[in-house]
């Protein structure tokens, strides 16, 4: 969970636009695009010819001068050892005071990378007179990682996500195949990542749905990779993911929705919980459903109401004081619990 404008706003990021980091103009389509987060990208979207000072100078550029509005704004720097990371960091660190609010931190294997990142923002923002923190998130792209996500995810105060980097992963299993069927065939590596989050009470962002529809795409294949990109975000976020990466404005819309409570979702959970609780808890039938209610279960849905306060269709006031009244009897609140709201 990112805390952002002096700790006045949490955000846990629905999507997250990754792009390449080296032409102004991608940052100011980046500004107008409907995603919750901006991913300027040093490492792997940025050619090898800008790699270095013409990008960063770039980079620079558009943090001081391009309006991202209320977005979270990240930045991908080479990875931890690439002989451009340094760089990178020292030029948005010192070119860019209080501009941005987080790093991406791309082949985080060990918890050891998370550490030396986070003392040299330490460094660095003394350096640069920063009034705020810089948070981190990591990408979760190679099998050790996956082994070490938990390590990885509680190694640095600063951390407030993991993210699955699929192509790198794939890559490095010898997996051909990562678009279709991915949450299936990446089923425990995606659950990995979600549970060794959780555990550390931050977020999880899915990997990106790598197929962008094309401008002369017939509308029958449109159609279908649309539907593809819902069923890839809806399984993402039945899996427990918060959010998911996405390579393109034109997936936003989908992305956002698969990540949001619906207008019908809302109404059942604020039933379910005002029933329950007006009916003194226990082991109860929702009549307007016949779900099953118990304290378990109410607990599921304060934190799909914690999604639907952040989206801005549910009273704060309200959750708080359902919040408050599971915690009287379970002796814990498991929205603070799990770092879902501020």
């Amino acid at each position: 969970m990112y805390i952002i404008e002096g700790g006045r706003r949490f955000v846990i990021p629905r999507t997250e636009l990754t792009y390449p980091c080296h032409l102004l103009r991608m940052h100011q389509n980046a500004a107008a695009a409907p995603t919750d987060l901006v991913m300027a990208d040093f490492e792997d979207a940025c050619p090898y010819e800008f790699k270095g000072e013409q990008s960063r100078k770039t980079m620079v550029e558009a943090l001081n001068t391009v309006d991202f509005g209320h977005k979270v704004v990240v930045i991908r720097p080479n990875n931890i050892r690439s002989p451009f990371f340094l760089g990178d960091l020292e030029a948005i660190m010192l070119g860019a005071a209080d501009r941005f609010h987080g790093i991406i931190l791309p082949k985080a294997n060990e918890p050891e990378d998370i550490m030396h990142l986070s003392r040299l923002l330490d460094t660095l923002e003394r350096q640069g007179r920063w009034k705020t923190r810089v948070q981190i998130e990591a990408l979760i792209e190679t099998p050790l990682a996956v082994i070490n996500a938990y390590k990885i995810a509680t190694a640095s105060d600063r951390m407030v996500g993991l993210i699955f980097g699929i192509a790198d992963f794939s890559a490095a299993m010898g997996v051909r195949e990562m678009v279709k069927d991915q949450n299936v065939n990446f089923h425990y590596t995606k659950q990995a990542v979600v549970v060794a989050a959780k555990a550390a009470g931050l977020h999880a962002v899915d990997n990106a749905f790598l197929t962008i529809i094309r401008r002369d795409a017939p509308p029958e294949e449109a159609k279908r990779l649309r539907e593809e990109l819902r069923q890839k975000n809806q399984g993402a976020a039945n899996l427990g993911m918060d959010g998911t990466w996405i390579i393109h404005p034109q997936q936003a819309e989908i992305a956002n929705e698969c990540f949001t409570p619906t207008d019908e979702e809302i109404k059942t959970a604020k039933g379910s919980v005002d029933y329950y609780h007006q009916h003194g808890g226990g082991a109860l039938m929702y009549p307007e459903t016949g779900e099953f209610l118990d304290e378990a279960v109410i607990k599921g849905m304060l934190v799909h109401l914690a999604k639907g306060v952040q989206a801005g269709k549910v009273d704060a006031a309200y959750l708080a004081d359902v919040a408050a009244k599971s915690r009287q009897v379970s002796g814990y609140d498991i929205l603070q619990m799990m770092k879902r709201v501020a």
